[in-house]
């Protein structure tokens, strides 16, 4: 099991980063269009995938080709629908509970995985996931302001990202890291190029500062990620992934003045516990699965 003090240094620094591009992303979906935002943010993501591409096993060239053109093509898609998506999210709804509805993500892995990677799920993991269910709905419910329309938005997001780690892991079956990570940031840069000219409008000087700001932690945040991956086991990372939770909810109330309802408190303690024992559970049943097949083969 891999497991490095570099790499838990790499994976806390990557999901701060994280969660302070939530927040610049936040500050300019207030004034500028989310499709504008996110055609920037992939004009300087764009350039950092062709880039490590190029750095890859069999260059550039190795990186475009892939098996499965169609779901890397669907992949992209989605993150960029998801990325439109959050900006307005966390204008509309709010940086923390955004958020803490986005931790719901693992728990809709689980619950895609059955029907479709064929996974079977035990009596385990399938209470984790009501729990987690459960806890969803508890953020869900209406505040003492009355119901958010827009509510269902983290929601979304939080269901395309579970779909879009699905399709991550299909693709890995067949293409290398590189070619899928250049196909999300190409598909993405020529969505977002397409429609952003439409939405334009004007950066202030401190506009193009927070927008580059938002474009370096985008690629350092990525790069962060990579290397932690190096160094840490997913099992690993994952739950150290939550912590972009507690960062961005410090940023929502320090920084936006937003104020942490009960229910958003509750409900992303009950998603985080549930999430955190269905990666457990899961990396358990794969490694009894290794074992195994290393058994059969001896």
């Amino acid at each position: 099991m891999k497991s490095t003090p570099l790499g838990y240094l790499f994976t806390f620094l990557a999901f701060s980063v994280f969660a302070t591009q939530d927040g610049l992303s936040k500050h300019l979906g207030e004034t500028h269009s989310p499709v504008q935002v996110a055609m920037v943010r992939y004009w300087a993501f764009v350039a950092f995938a062709v880039v490590l591409a190029m750095r890859s096993n069999g260059g550039l060239q190795a990186a475009v080709n892939t098996k499965r053109p169609f779901l890397q093509i669907l992949r992209g898609l989605m993150l960029f629908s998801q990325i439109l998506i959050s900006i307005v999210a966390f204008t509309q709804v709010g940086l923390a509970q955004s958020q803490a509805i986005f931790a719901a993500g693992p728990i809709f892995v689980a619950l895609l995985s059955m029907p479709i990677l064929g996974e079977k799920v035990g009596w385990r993991r399938w209470t984790a996931i009501l729990f987690g269910l459960v806890g969803v709905v508890i953020m869900l419910a209406p505040s003492g302001d009355g119901f958010n329309s827009y509510i269902w938005l983290p929601l979304v997001c939080a269901v395309l990202g579970a779909v879009y780690g699905i399709a991550t892991r299909l693709v890995s079956r067949d293409d290398q890291p590189s070619t899928s990570f250049f196909y999300i940031a190409i598909v993405g840069f020529i969505g977002s190029s397409l429609l952003g000219p439409f939405f334009w409008t004007p950066f202030s000087p401190t506009g193009w500062g927070l927008m580059i700001g938002l474009c370096c932690t985008a690629i350092i945040g990525h790069m962060a990620l990579i290397k932690a991956y190096e160094e840490l086991d997913a099992v690993i990372v994952q739950p150290i992934s939550y912590w972009q939770l507690v960062l961005g909810a410090m940023i929502a109330v320090t920084v936006f003045g937003e104020v942490l309802r009960w229910n958003t408190v509750v409900g992303a303690v009950i998603v985080v516990g549930a999430g955190l024992f269905t990666v457990w559970r899961e990396w358990v049943v794969s490694r009894r699965a290794r074992r195994a097949e290393e058994v059969g083969r001896v």
